[in-house]
């Protein structure tokens, strides 16, 4: 299995974004998906700086592609959909069906945010373009299993498999209203949390987090205890979601997993002791996505 990193889903500034992306040059991973997929709002980086980073990822040896937004709000938006769509020298993810038709007849991936539950959507994805799709987070091993049974040939598949879960997306920006802004004028306060904005329980419990206008778990998915029942069933690319801290560790970690290098238990020990909240897997084995499953949550923190 190839390894990827996902687009980068917060609001970091412009030299950290350089950085960054920097540093990912020499880490072990295969493919790097770039580009602003959350709110068009974010501007530290324009299209210029990501082809400019994409160029550079290539030259070190990585296959790039371009994401686009998951929500479509104003015409500016499709400008920069369609000059993604027209950037003639990368692939670009769709994460949202106006870009799957504006992308029809050229080769691109299907992103996570496509409702792609069932073979004949895949088949039909696989008809307009689509050379790799990524299952969607709550989607469980025994339905991604049956389809993939039935998978166009040559489609490959990717799983998310570490990170805060992309959950859901909204016109309203929920950062700006935890500071009683308006969207129009949400002072780019996203910057301020390059983590995301953890939202708890009454009674305390960290749930969600809050990334401008996504919704996102609080709880840290993992899924490097499965990675060997993923190769059976088929999987050929997973992907980790870029972290404020510790990404080139963490795709460390994954790539030695991968090659054998390193027993699962062990990794595990070692992701625990990276991640900023509770694990969780539960989507994974068809149960409620907060739920950990795979590995005692209660035994990560016992740890620390």
């Amino acid at each position: 299995m190839k390894l990827a990193l996902g687009p980068n889903l917060y609001y970091w500034p412009r030299d950290a974004l350089f950085e960054f992306y920097g540093q990912i040059a020499d880490a072990p991973v295969d493919i790097v998906y770039l580009g602003e997929t959350v709110c068009s709002k974010r501007h530290t980086f324009r299209l210029e700086d990501w082809l400019e980073v994409a160029r550079s990822l290539v030259e070190s040896g990585k296959e790039v592609v371009l994401s686009t937004q998951a929500l479509i709000e104003s015409e500016a938006d499709l400008q920069t959909l369609r000059r993604l769509g027209e950037n003639g020298n990368f692939m670009v993810e769709a994460n949202d069906m106006g870009a799957v038709r504006l992308l029809s007849g050229k080769k691109f991936v299907v992103g996570p945010h496509i409702n792609t539950y069932n073979p004949r959507t895949l088949d039909l994805l696989a008809e307009l373009g689509a050379k790799r799709w990524v299952m969607p987070v709550e989607m469980s091993r025994p339905m991604l299993s049956d389809i993939l049974a039935k998978k166009p040939q040559g489609m490959e598949t990717e799983v998310f498999v570490y990170g805060r879960l992309p959950l859901a997306f909204s016109a309203r920006c929920f950062t700006a209203r935890h500071y009683n802004l308006p969207k129009d004028d949400c002072q780019f306060r996203c910057l301020d949390h390059p983590y995301g904005l953890t939202l708890k329980t009454r009674d305390g419990k960290p749930f969600l987090a809050l990334n401008g206008i996504q919704t996102q778990s609080s709880s840290i998915y993992n899924l490097e205890a499965e990675l060997e029942g993923m190769e059976q069933v088929g999987v050929d690319v997973i992907r980790v979601s870029p972290q404020p801290f510790h990404t080139g560790k963490i795709l460390s970690l994954f790539r030695q997993r991968l090659n054998g290098s390193l027993t699962s238990t062990d990794a595990s020990q070692q992701l625990e002791r990276l991640m900023p909240d509770e694990p969780c897997d539960g989507y994974w084995h068809a149960r409620a996505g907060i739920e950990q499953i795979g590995i005692s949550a209660q035994a990560c923190f016992d740890k620390r």
